[in-house]
This record gives structure tokens, C-alpha cells and sequence, in this order.
């Protein structure tokens, strides 16, 4: 069974906070960027930088996180991601191949 990812896009000043959870995480990031669904929340608030992401090895276990992050206020999302990019870089930056 592949492994699933939560992950937390930015936009690019970071008001804007997204929390998602994929099974692709590189196919599901190419999407975030290219704006593939132009009536999405991240493509309306143009949320494409990868800030936070954490690999789970089952579907339920990340589902079971996304929500709790979800039902968190914004200060509890801002230490998850500073627990692991204290600097907000784009980590999509390493995964995905530029032209």
C-alpha cells in the first residue's frame, strides 16, 4: 500500500494556510502549483509553497492528523511548521524537477 502524506501549502507572504492530505504528494504539488483546479481554496488564494509535510504509512493515520491540524487555530500551525522549517522555504523546491 503506497504511503500518504498531510501537508501545509502557504501563500507566498504565508497569511494564507492550506492543510491537505494526499497519496501523491509530488503529483498533488504539481496540481497546488499549476492551478489544475481553478476553483479550489488554493487556487483562489494562490496557496502553492509546500511548508510542512509528514509521510504516514496509513491512509487513516494521516486523514486522523489532517483533521486534528484542521481543528487547530493558525498558532498551533505556525509551531508545526517552525518545528520543521523554521524559515517557511518552499520544501517543494527539492521534490519537484524544474524546466
Amino acid at each position: 500500500m503506497p504511503n500518504s502524506f498531510v501537508y501545509i501549502l502557504s501563500s507566498r507572504n504565508n497569511s494564507v494556510l492550506y492543510t491537505g492530505v494526499t497519496s501523491n504528494l509530488l503529483k498533488r504539488l504539481i496540481e497546488h502549483k499549476t492551478k489544475f483546479y481553478p476553483n479550489s481554496f488554493t487556487a483562489r488564494y494562490n496557496c502553492s509553497k509546500l511548508v510542512y509535510f509528514l509521510e504516514f504509512q496509513n491512509i487513516k493515520d494521516a486523514i486522523s492528523f489532517e483533521k486534528k491540524i484542521k481543528a487547530g487555530n493558525r498558532r498551533n500551525k505556525e509551531k508545526l511548521i517552525q518545528s520543521l522549517n523554521p524559515d517557511w522555504k518552499d520544501l517543494s523546491e527539492g521534490l519537484i524537477m524544474k524546466p
